[in-house]
């Protein structure tokens, strides 16, 4: 009886996870991709350089493992082929937790992008995670005679579900992709408040770790005894810290970040120019035309990128972008916008409109996001 009872929650936390877990990375495949591209960057210096060869497939990658672990957890809450599922399971477990153990032991990559945006874990998380879950699938494996197949649903029936899985699971990550997440975890999503967010919500407690006679010692004020040597300052309250911390916008004549939150900013969001899109431009010049005649309400329209500024200037050129741009960190873009170009509309500092560069907006829906 303890077995069986062992073997059905087993059943049912391996296979909700893994669904859980590839829908998660399926809302946002670029965001899994780019996190696919910090490991391939790792293994690249740690192992072989064979790995920068996986860094153009990124994306397709992030799609199809995503999708293969939402069909693995659907087949297995069907009990379709269990036993070539279980082992399935069990050999991409323990790849995962290979990657999280030398991740957090050799501090890599900080986050895995397990469950995406939605739940961050440490990288030492992450690995206890995967050792549960190997546990439960050899607990799965050991016990697999209680994983019969269930009698209303024929082999063929469990081949058609799990069939529809890999469909429907490849359409939800294209879909993504082609137009923005279903859900934005991130801090800069609609209705966010940018600058509030560059602010700590409350005063920022620290202590100090220092070292004196080979000994450590802890304070929460920094000593005036000049015997003791620093060594670290913690945060003691890092949950109210800003959660924005690297949003800067410059250029030659110097930093503008603060200028970006007066009024309404229609900021164009260029990551780089060798891979964006150029022949979406002439529609975004449009928009620009066409909120520069309205000017009710007015909306000041500028171009974030990460380029060079001579790449850049080659490319407005190209393109025709008659619009003041900036510079800001890669890293930081990706983050405001999945989409290269994409579209964010502020009104003060307040996130009130995103767009990929597929559902770029006429002139009437920017100005009904300033109403």
């Amino acid at each position: 009886m303890f077995k069986l009872v062992l073997n059905r929650i087993a059943w049912l936390v391996v296979g909700g996870l893994f669904i859980f877990s590839g829908l998660i990375k399926l809302n946002d495949p670029v965001g899994t991709a780019i996190k696919l591209e910090e490991y391939f960057e790792v293994f690249s210096a740690d192992f072989s350089l064979v790995f920068q060869a996986f860094k153009p497939y990124a994306l397709y990658l992030s799609i199809f493992l995503s999708s293969l672990e939402v069909v693995l957890g659907v087949a297995l809450l069907v009990r379709w082929r269990v036993r070539l599922v279980l082992w399935l399971l069990f050999f991409l477990t323990l790849f995962f937790t290979f990657l999280t153990f030398y991740s957090a032991y050799y501090n890599k990559v900080t986050d895995c992008g397990c469950f995406g945006d939605f739940i961050k874990l440490t990288p030492w998380q992450s690995f206890s995670k995967d050792v549960v879950l190997l546990v439960l699938i050899l607990v799965l494996l050991f016990t697999q005679r209680f994983l019969a197949p269930f009698r209303k649903i024929s082999s063929k029936t469990g081949g058609v579900v799990v069939a529809l899985a890999v469909l429907l699971s490849v359409a939800i990550g294209v879909y993504a992709y082609q137009h923005l997440p279903y859900f934005d975890f991130r801090v800069y999503k609609v209705g966010n408040n940018i600058p509030k967010l560059m602010k700590a919500s409350a005063p920022m407690r620290y202590q100090y770790i220092m070292e004196k006679d080979g000994k450590e010692y802890t304070f929460d004020q920094f000593p005036t005894d000049k015997s003791y040597k620093f060594k670290e300052m913690v945060a003691q309250n890092p949950e109210d810290g800003p959660k924005i911390s690297d949003f800067n916008v410059w250029n030659d004549m110097g930093d503008f970040t603060q200028e970006m939150f007066l009024g309404n900013r229609l900021l164009i969001v260029v990551h780089n120019v060798s891979k964006t899109e150029p022949e979406i431009y002439p529609e975004i010049n449009n928009l620009l035309a066409g909120l520069e005649k309205s000017q009710s309400p007015k909306v000041v329209p500028v171009v974030l990128t990460s380029s060079s500024s001579q790449e850049f200037d080659v490319f407005r050129h190209e393109v025709n972008l008659a619009a003041p741009y900036f510079f800001a960190d890669a890293t930081v873009l990706k983050t405001m916008i999945r989409s290269n170009p994409g579209v964010l509309l502020l009104q003060n500092g307040v996130v009130v409109g995103k767009w990929h560069y597929n559902d770029l907006p006429t002139v009437e829906e920017v100005q009904n996001k300033l109403k």
